[in-house]
């Protein structure tokens, strides 16, 4: 028997309370926004933060030091790391945030020098829009990261100011790697001389290794080599750096796992309510439908369709909201200038239908096993 042939029957009898089951749906909607939400923060903190074979990138910080303007380090400490024995390239980076502490509107500006960078990142930086050139030809140009472009409507041309410093736009550009969305990079000596003195001191080096097995040497060899210099250095591998300044968010979004399991669990209150219902107001319709030769376990089955229905067109809406909502307003968790997006992608509606979708079975197996056990008599004396 097919099942889809009774779809029109459970899709009249969810809309025959209109009222009801849209608040049902709404309330479901709600809660699958909320739960699509934490899950898009998990994302964001596994991504940035997620070690994989082909890392070789180190950064090489100043001990003791976590706020990028508490950290400086002179820039020709770059000759000498260079020098040691695996090291492709070090490239100095002084790093200016409009806000050290943790927020979701955090501009963070990064000075490289520019054919460095682009040498180190060849291959992984995609344009676009703007142009490259004007980038290396303007001193105070940038190119902006597509999560930072988009949550303040930038767009090549255009001149924008944070943290003291006015730059011109000069591209847009994206990439696999979580720091580079929400990051404005421009010349190292136009930040270094951005409302500060500071020329020849940088925030840390981006130190790139041969090959992923020489990290751990290579770590400490260079803190061994300015342990006893007047500004000694903490060398960590990229994610494991991310990870330590981002304690405090990681612990966040864990304790926010447990709101995504709360808003489950008013998923499943919801529909198992809208269900039971349901069920005691047509106590006779199920007695009628029995005596039509409808079996119990097919009076179960509808009654569980319910469920299932309502579940997923509520999920849908909630999880469909907080994707477009997290991919259109560049929304990002950044502290002491790291950055950890907040990644949705339409993967997650298909998570969140398919969760409802068990929710929906599962808040409508009792009442449905209820129903499709009662004796015909018994259902009329109950009206």
């Amino acid at each position: 028997m097919n099942p889809l042939r009774f779809l029109p029957l459970i899709v009249k009898q969810v809309t025959r309370h209109r009222v009801r089951t849209i608040l049902t749906g709404l309330g479901i909607a709600i809660a699958m926004f909320l739960f699509t939400s934490v899950q898009a923060m998990q994302q964001g903190v596994e991504r940035a933060t997620r070690a994989t074979a082909d890392d070789t990138t180190l950064v090489v910080y100043r001990k003791d030091r976590f706020c990028p303007a508490t950290s400086q380090l002179p820039q020709d400490y770059q000759a000498r790391i260079e020098r040691i024995e695996g090291v492709e390239s070090a490239v100095p980076i002084k790093v200016v945030v409009n806000n050290c502490r943790t927020s979701l509107d955090v501009v963070t500006f990064r000075g490289v020098p520019k054919e460095d960078f682009l040498r180190e990142r060849e291959g992984m930086l995609e344009l676009i829009s703007g142009s490259i050139e004007d980038w290396k030809r303007r001193t105070d140009a940038s190119l902006v990261g597509e999560t930072l472009a988009t949550r303040r409507g930038l767009s090549p041309g255009m001149t924008f100011d944070a943290a003291g410093i006015t730059t011109y736009v000069a591209g847009v550009i994206r990439s696999e790697d979580p720091q580079d969305q929400n990051v404005a990079y421009t010349a190292l000596e136009f930040v270094q001389l951005a409302g500060r003195d500071q020329l020849g001191i940088v925030t840390q080096f981006n130190v790139k290794v041969r090959e992923a097995a020489l990290l751990d040497p290579v770590a400490e060899s260079i803190d061994k080599m300015f342990r006893t210099a007047q500004e000694p250095t903490a060398t960590f591998t990229e994610k494991a750096f991310v990870q330590s300044i981002a304690d405090d968010i990681i612990e966040l979004v864990g304790f926010a796992n447990w709101l995504g399991l709360g808003c489950l669990l008013a998923v499943l209150a919801l529909v198992g309510n809208a269900i039971v219902l349901s069920v005691q107001s047509r106590i006779a319709e199920h007695a009628v439908l029995q005596t039509l030769g409808y079996r119990g376990r097919l009076v179960a089955g509808l009654i569980i369709g319910e469920g299932v229905l309502i579940a997923i067109v509520g999920g849908v809406v909630g999880a469909a909201g907080a994707v477009m909502v997290a991919s259109q307003a560049g929304l990002a968790l950044s502290v002491e200038g790291q950055s950890i997006p907040i990644t949705a992608g339409w993967g997650l509606i298909l998570t969140g239908l398919l969760i409802c979708g068990s929710l929906g079975v599962v808040a409508g197996l009792v009442p449905a096993v209820q129903a499709s056990r009662r004796e015909i008599a018994s259902c009329f004396r109950a009206v």
